[in-house]
């Protein structure tokens, strides 16, 4: 598509393609574009400045210079948006037309529509997933699967809010050109959904309502929130319509939660407990600082680790001090409806975990799956009772210090060989599928996402690098690793028969290879992996 007003498709156009990317939609991304991508750029650029001051040794602490925000008791952020008011179960999901059913479908409160962490940014799903939403706004979203079985939307009433999760700052669309530079996916996902389904809510008597991810500072915030302001302007909204709730993912982001309330306070929605790329971050961030921030392997590393309660009792403090709304981290697992044992194991898992959020003051969490919905409704039910949340809990015993966010040390657990294998397999498992234009993906009963996957290469970087000793073998080197690897896809293709897709898992174990071995830590998978698809 060529260029118009300074705007290049260089993507296909599939298919009804061309009611998405209409002349006004584009005009909007390449506004947004050319007031904010410099700013985006010297943001990352800040990234990488505090990134090499904590590799020299410096700590993570609370902001000096933000300290008057912090201390100033009178203000609030917005107060809670239609549709939104009552969060005690939200679903997380891609935006295909059969998670879009099912997940609106599914008894949740919200909808997370996902263009990030569960999504492949594959141009097919960027722009069919716009399709997807604006069609089920429409009540014209339908599906029918290769076996026959239909799925169409129960009645407005018992659908779930949609709120979209854009791409992080960090990541850009290749397949959209303004004058020349690639644009932010994030300013792409939130421009089409903006301009073409606001109206839409709103008529449905909601709102344009997002999750924010990946942001690593209120600086980060600041950028959203003018975003926002000039979306709104442009489009003759009144300012405030649009809610966000920032993704709390990132260790520098714990730092900074009440002054990222601020810079979005006429905008805010609250925060959420991240949990998966919250660890993610904390290797990334401190991978050459020695032992003091090695963790164990993944699967010991849980939420009453004396590190991760800090996180999330800081956070729910935080949110109800300034009238923002707490919402609990994922549940991974996957219930099983032909193993009896899995599922009601899944299960458990499922109510322990969220007993402990709504014991804490959290409002509501997240589930992966529609068969989970009730288990975590259940358990909300019980605290909530008629009450829409918990927004009143201010926590005020709550007294989280720099050093309990980051006192690693405290986890307990091991490294063992067992804990390596299971990197490898479920990193090569889920990047094989994510290069295949699937993003989230059911791995040992566990629902993965790139945020899993990167918890698993980025501890085997930290591993190899550290030269930590297996507690039941050899000190992980390249060649021990390199030999798992090999021995992991035997597995995988002894179990998969003649659905392996050796060419796929071989574009997988060089990208593994790449980001799990390599002297030079990339600093996100997704990058490497979104320029190698097409």
């Amino acid at each position: 598509m060529g260029a118009t007003n300074g705007v290049e498709i260089t993507g296909p156009l599939h298919d009804r393609f061309d009611e998405i990317l209409t002349e006004d939609a584009l005009d909007l991304i390449a506004d947004l574009h050319r007031r904010y991508e410099d700013r985006r750029q010297e943001l990352l650029a800040a990234r990488a400045a505090r990134q090499e001051r904590v590799a020299a040794g410096a700590d993570l602490d609370f902001l000096p210079e933000t300290r008057h925000i912090r201390e100033d008791p009178s203000w609030k952020v917005a107060p809670p948006a239609p549709g939104i008011t009552d969060r005690r179960v939200e679903i997380t999901g891609p935006t295909d037309r059969k998670m879009t059913i099912n997940a609106l479908n599914s008894g949740a409160k919200v909808w997370l529509a996902d263009f990030e962490d569960a999504n492949t940014p594959l141009w097919e799903n960027m722009i069919g997933g716009q399709l997807n939403l604006r069609d089920a706004l429409d009540r014209t979203v339908d599906f029918t699967s290769p076996e026959g079985k239909t799925y169409a939307l129960k009645d407005d009433a018992e659908l779930a809010t949609i709120v979209v999760r854009p791409r992080g700052w960090h990541l850009d669309e290749k397949h959209i050109l303004v004058d020349g530079r690639r644009v932010s996916g994030g300013i792409v996902d939130f421009a089409l959904y903006f301009f073409h389904c606001a109206r839409r809510q709103l008529d449905k008597g909601k709102g344009p309502y997002f999750y924010l991810p990946k942001m690593e500072s209120h600086l980060e915030a600041r950028l959203w929130n003018d975003v926002f302001v000039t979306a709104q302007e442009r489009l003759g909204i009144p300012r405030g319509t649009i809610r966000a709730t920032v993704l709390i993912e990132t260790i520098p982001a714990a730092f900074e939660m009440e002054e990222i309330l601020y810079e979005l306070r006429e905008h805010s929605a609250g925060l959420n407990a991240g949990r998966w790329d919250y660890l993610f971050s904390i290797i990334k961030v401190h991978r050459t600082r020695g032992r003091r921030f090695v963790l164990p392997e993944r699967n010991a590393v849980t939420m009453t680790a004396p590190f991760m309660r800090a996180y999330t009792e800081l956070l729910v403090s935080t949110c109800h001090r300034r009238g923002a709304f707490a919402i609990g981290g994922m549940a991974a697992f996957i219930p099983s409806r032909r193993d009896r044992e899995v599922n009601e194991r899944a299960l458990a898992k499922v109510r322990d975990d969220k007993s402990r959020e709504s014991g804490d003051g959290f409002d509501g969490s997240w589930v992966a799956h529609p068969d989970l919905v009730p288990v975590c409704r259940e358990v909300f039910d019980g605290v909530l009772g008629d009450r829409p949340n918990q927004l009143d809990r201010l926590r005020d015993d709550v007294d989280v210090k720099a050093g309990d966010l980051l006192a690693v040390d405290s986890a307990e657990g091991g490294v063992t060989e067992a804990g390596l294998r299971g990197n490898i397999n479920v990193a090569l498992q889920y990047l094989a599928a994510w290069l295949g234009g699937n993003g989230a993906v059911a791995i040992h009963n566990l629902m993965e996402d790139a945020a899993t996957a990167e918890i698993s290469r980025s501890q085997v970087w930290q591993w190899l690098h550290n030269g930590v000793t297996l507690d039941d073998g050899p000190e992980v080197t390249r060649d021990l690793v390199e030999r798992l690897i090999e021995e992991e896809l035997d597995t995988i293709r002894a179990a998969a028969g003649d659905a392996y897709d050796a060419d796929r898992y071989a574009q997988a174990r060089e990208l593994f290879t790449t980001v799990a071995l390599a002297d030079d830590y990339a600093e996100f998978l997704t990058l490497p992996a979104y320029e190698s698809m097409p």
